[in-house]
């Protein structure tokens, strides 16, 4: 009998439990080592190609560390890790769905995959607030302090733009 009545009662619980499980929140990620060094928001970047064609990315981001060595996660909109991307002065690595690509240098890495040039050795300067070169790239660092950074690039093409909104 109180085998039945113990069936019974996981029986009742297993909504309940899976309710729950469908509430929980992705797994929380690590606390960054030095919160100096460390940008979590959202970005867009916009490629503007030939014949008018339009290409857009946006995704929730996570930054740390510096141009010489860091880390760059991409997110979902539910937390899961879409693409991650780390550099050092050995070279720089993508993981992106349980693939890995490296390369000698993280320009050429991101060359490879995005198909033009991207600032992200001036992008920390620019987090700082300070105006920093980059190849064509021009940053309005005006709405930094409400936590948002716009940089477009004119010349070579693609045209490109590229947005961050930051967390505060």
């Amino acid at each position: 009998m109180k085998a039945l009545h113990r069936r019974a009662l996981l029986l009742a619980a297993t909504p309940l439990a899976l309710w729950l499980a469908g509430c929980a929140q992705p797994p929380a990620r690590p606390a960054p080592a030095d919160a100096a060094a460390y940008w979590s928001g959202r970005l867009a970047l916009q490629l503007h190609t030939a014949l008018a064609q339009e290409q857009s990315f946006s995704a929730s981001f996570e930054l740390q560390g510096a141009q010489r060595a860091g880390q760059l996660v991409l997110l979902s909109p539910f937390g899961a890790v879409l693409a991650e991307l780390q550099w050092s002065p050995a070279g720089a690595q993508l993981r992106q769905g349980g693939q890995l690509r490296e390369s000698p240098s993280l320009d050429a890495l991101v060359q490879d995959i995005v198909g033009t040039p991207l600032p992200i050795g001036a992008l920390f300067a620019w987090l700082a607030g300070e105006q920093a070169s980059a190849p064509g790239w021009q940053a309005d660092l005006t709405q930094l302090p409400e936590g948002r950074l716009r940089a477009e690039r004119t010349d070579p093409l693609p045209r490109a733009t590229l947005r961050l909104v930051l967390d505060r």
